[in-house]
């Protein structure tokens, strides 16, 4: 079952036919092409499958977590594919992430949203653990799902992105995350993350070392 999905998830993907001046890969999710520039010199600008995994089931699962009218945030957005996404299945969405990746985010979302959505997404930087209230004040900013694809992996952020995930999470904000488990010092930020969070797996791919989870706060019942 695990190869099944996995095939059908990377066979959302397909490349130009002719090599062009400018590196692209195209996936098929929502109902459209969508055609997302890369920059190979980056981590933060190339498509990797924990985003694939985490479109794959926001389409599948549409009418379980129907993203028409919410407001949604993603964190570390890169390209913007999981954004574009979102954005087609009627969410508003925020894309986010640092300021030397909007050019290209804010290029791929103009590209593949634009007069294609019920709510056009806007680009905004967040550097994680950095100025959270003046650029996103609790007293106005809810979210109601936080989406994040890759997020953890070999940086030294990673107490950064916890307090972003905590700045960022009302009492009923859901929490969508695809982790690609890698070295156990990332791994033990999933044990630090639950001191904060509930969180349950939805989505297992053992050939991809990928899981997909789904987070709420712990301290919801009592807010």
């Amino acid at each position: 079952e695990d190869e099944q999905i996995v095939a059908e998830i990377m066979g959302r993907r397909f490349f130009p036919d002719l090599i062009t001046h400018k590196t692209w890969e195209g996936f098929h999710f929502a109902g459209h092409e969508i055609r997302i520039t890369e920059a190979t010199d980056c981590y933060g600008a190339v498509v990797w499958p924990s985003a694939l995994v985490l479109c794959y089931f926001l389409e599948t699962n549409s009418k379980q977590c129907n993203l028409v009218d919410k407001n949604v945030i993603e964190i570390g957005a890169g390209t913007g594919l999981v954004s574009i996404v979102a954005s087609l299945l009627g969410a508003f969405v925020t894309a986010t992430d640092l300021p030397e990746l909007l050019g290209n985010l804010q290029h791929n979302v103009l590209q593949n949203t634009k007069q294609k959505c019920k709510h056009q997404p806007c680009v905004k930087e967040l550097s994680w653990g950095i100025d959270l209230e003046k650029n996103f004040p609790r007293s106005s900013c809810h979210f109601d799902y936080i989406m994040a694809a890759d997020v953890v992996y070999h940086h030294p952020f990673l107490d950064e992105l916890l307090l972003t995930f905590d700045h960022l999470c009302k009492k009923d904000t859901v929490i969508l995350w695809a982790m690609k488990f890698r070295l156990e010092e990332e791994n033990q930020f999933v044990d630090r993350f639950q001191m904060l969070f509930d969180l349950e797996i939805i989505s297992n791919f053992p050939s991809l070392n990928i899981a997909l989870y789904k987070a709420m706060r712990k301290d919801r019942m009592k807010a």
